[in-house]
């Protein structure tokens, strides 16, 4: 598991390669990652948006923005944990991705970045 932490919001990842919807002869390979994000600072802070960056083996870069994560903005009070999972598909069997979300602190609304640590995507089949 990666973890990294950003004005006392702790944002941890850990993925896995589903070789069951992955097609590696047409170039199709499936990870999904979990992400826990726990608000260990003082000040209750909500989610308001996301940015991604998924680089596959291949070259390519695609970059993700959007509003919460998978439909929900959720509020974390001091000590509580968020959790979900997603995924993403890349064409070669390797990559990465990084990123970071936009949270607010309820109290007088400012907005920061909290960084999302960059983590590996790799089809088990390529290591030795």
């Amino acid at each position: 598991m990666i973890t990294e932490v950003t004005q006392g919001v702790k944002v941890s990842v850990k993925t896995e390669y589903k070789s069951e919807y992955s097609r590696p002869m047409q170039n199709h390979h499936v990870f999904t990652y979990h992400i826990t994000i726990e608000n260990k600072s003082d000040y209750t802070v909500q989610l308001m948006r996301r940015h991604w960056e998924i680089y596959d083996g291949n070259g390519t870069v695609a970059e993700v923005d959007g509003d919460g994560v998978i439909g929900e903005q959720p509020v974390l009070a001091p000590g509580e944990v968020h959790e979900y999972a997603s995924g993403c598909h890349l064409k070669s069997g390797i990559g990465k991705m990084l990123g970071y979300y936009i949270m607010e602190r309820i109290i007088d609304g400012q907005e920061f970045p909290v960084a999302i640590p960059e983590f590996s995507l790799i089809a088990p089949y390529l290591c030795n």
